[in-house]
């Protein structure tokens, strides 16, 4: 049985598109693109969901809290769940917020302070380290309420394809870039509505199996 951990913000933990700012809701876990990923892949992994909306790669929000760090919470992931054999990261959208003011690059460089950081753990079979696959997220929508918090988030996100794509070769991992495959639902530009979780499920499923064998 292989172990994969789903490291990653909202749109791993399946929040819906929001219609105003009090909308809560998490679509299903056959849903959730994990859990399509899970079934496609089959019944010899174990797919766990470490996924919070709001989740940054490697900063404390100043707004919605410090427990929002990526980098802080990877240390208790990784120590929870080993052995792992594949962490899938799939994080940068919230990098996107005006209040943090970095680039495509900064959040590219930040996803890779993330996999070294598990590169250097031992936090796999036998001690070793487990493998990584990064997710360059899709492209955001500035729509909706999320327009003032994401201001010039839609441009950034453009070049995640391209800064990810880098950051990966030079750490010798691999990537799945998430925006030629699905695209984020106009209702407010962030989230996923199930036919592209459904999508990223399928081409993450593909990757694993190439990872894994």
């Amino acid at each position: 049985m292989k172990t994969i951990v789903c490291f990653g913000d909202s749109n791993s933990y399946g929040t819906p598109p929001m219609p105003h700012p009090d909308f809560w809701g998490r679509f299903g876990p056959d849903e959730r693109w994990p859990g399509v990923m899970r079934r496609a892949v089959g019944a010899d992994i174990t797919a766990i969901e470490e996924a919070l909306p709001g989740r940054t790669t490697v900063h404390d929000d100043p707004i919605e809290g410090a427990d929002r760090n990526g980098l802080k919470a990877l240390p208790m992931v990784l120590g929870s769940h080993r052995p792992i054999d594949l962490l899938i990261i799939n994080l940068g959208t919230n990098d996107l917020k005006a209040r943090f003011s970095v680039t495509a690059d900064d959040i590219a460089a930040s996803v890779g302070v993330l996999v070294r950081f598990t590169q250097a753990s031992q936090a796999g079979p036998n001690s070793s380290a487990p493998k990584v696959l990064v997710v360059a997220p899709a492209i955001i929508l500035e729509t909706s309420f999320f327009r003032e918090y994401f201001q010039g988030g839609a441009e950034k996100s453009r070049g995640f394809a391209r800064a990810f794509g880098a950051m990966a070769t030079r750490l010798g991992v691999p990537l799945l870039d998430a925006a030629s495959l699905i695209t984020s639902d106009p209702l407010d530009g962030i989230h996923l509505d199930p036919s592209q979780h459904a999508i990223l499920g399928q081409a993450l499923a593909e990757k694993v199996r190439t990872i894994l064998t």
